[in-house]
């Protein structure tokens, strides 16, 4: 069984906990790639210039590989590991949440600290809006543009998102089809708009007036 959804949150949202005067300051936001890291943590340095931590935890995907963990500067285990629990007690990935800390004048402790992380980390997710997404098999249709109509009222009539539209010397639609039904779905859409059976589709390569192709992502 292919698995093509997952939980993420919507938007970016914060959470705050304090104890002995000390302060951690959530924030959750979506990350779908490593490299958009910085993006989100420059901007929090510079406006908590006073903090000389900033701890955070990720996940991407589906597949639990690529993930990270930082304690920037905390005793080891003690602020990145409990507000990745948080992550995955929600069962979320494709974001990041930072906490960032700062020193009230009495230490907490370990036990206190990893309390902290988590309850920030855990307020800053129930603050936000956990939402459903799903992995879609893209491809690319080309056809003339008489036909335009037609195909549109077909991708409509099998909930077949259009991604992107080029109009050119005719008419190129980027479409997606979610993984765990592409097969299926594929043929219904050469069904129909080749105006056949699903068992004459089966065995049909060409589908005259369009082109239909995977597009192959790196």
């Amino acid at each position: 069984m292919i698995i093509d959804n997952y939980q993420t949150i919507s938007t970016t949202s914060e959470g705050d906990y304090r104890e002995k005067g000390s302060k951690f300051l959530a924030l959750a936001h979506p990350l779908r790639d490593p490299s958009e890291l910085d993006a989100i943590l420059n901007p929090l340095k510079k406006a908590h210039p006073k903090s000389r931590h900033h701890c955070y935890a990720y996940e991407i995907g589906i597949d639990g590989n690529t993930f990270r963990i930082n304690d920037d500067g905390e005793p080891s285990g003690s602020a990145g590991r409990p507000i990745m629990s948080q992550i995955k007690s929600n069962n979320l990935t494709n974001l990041v949440v930072v906490v960032t800390r700062y020193f009230g004048g009495t230490k907490l402790g370990v036990p206190g600290l990893i309390n902290a992380y988590k309850t920030a980390a855990q307020e800053a997710i129930a603050n936000n809006t956990i939402i459903t997404e799903y992995l879609y098999d893209n491809f690319k249709i080309s056809f003339e543009y008489g036909l335009l109509g037609e195909t549109l009222n077909t991708l409509k009539q099998l909930d077949i998102p259009v991604l992107e539209k080029t109009y050119d010397t005719g008419v190129c639609l980027e479409i997606g089809m979610r993984q765990s039904i592409t097969e299926e779905l594929l043929l219904r859409l050469k069904a129909k708009l080749a105006k056949k059976s699903l068992e004459e589709t089966a065995t049909l390569k060409v589908i005259e007036g369009y082109d239909l192709r995977k597009l192959v992502t790196s």
